[in-house]
């Protein structure tokens, strides 16, 4: 992202099997008991931050089909998020659901999806890439920043919160 231009889709690919690839490495090799400390601001343990990440990332792929849906509200995403108290209530509900699965479960999820996600974009046209979006979370711009802020920086981070970095 030279000069703060867009990813090319080439540099997009790398960095996402890059980031999944290094992820998985980072979550495999923790003790079982990193996964019970708390982590985050909103209460969650580590656990319930990988909870999150491997539900959202299934959600990545579906940012191509931004581009070709009505423009959605200014505030709180998609109308069906607003309705139902928004981002992070959204959010909740996703590491509610999986409440009962376990942290090799959740791995093996991120994994799955994040493959999903990769094979996306590999199928998506370049200038797809470059049609500007606004993403759920509020994320705006090219479609490939919002895929590079969302699915590999957002991935990073919670990554190194989990690894109590």
């Amino acid at each position: 992202m030279a000069d703060g231009l867009p990813p090319t889709k080439g540099e997009l690919i790398a960095a996402l099997e890059r980031s999944g690839h290094e992820a998985l490495q980072t979550l495999r090799s923790l003790p079982a008991q990193a996964f019970t400390l708390g982590r985050y601001e909103n209460g969650w343990n580590a656990r319930e931050i990988l909870a999150h990440i491997a539900s959202i990332d299934w959600t990545y792929k579906r940012l191509l089909e931004i581009p070709n849906q009505p423009p959605q509200p200014a505030v709180g995403g998609p109308p069906s998020a607003q309705a139902q108290g928004g981002i992070d209530s959204y959010n909740q509900r996703q590491v509610e659901r999986r409440a009962a699965a376990s942290v090799s479960e959740l791995i093996d999820e991120l994994e799955k999806n994040r493959g999903d996600t990769i094979a996306a974009v590999r199928s998506a046209p370049p200038e797809l890439l470059a049609t500007p979006i606004r993403s759920a979370g509020g994320a705006e711009g090219p479609l490939a920043t919002v895929f590079m802020n969302v699915a590999v920086h957002h991935l990073e981070q919670h990554v190194r919160d989990i690894a109590g970095e």
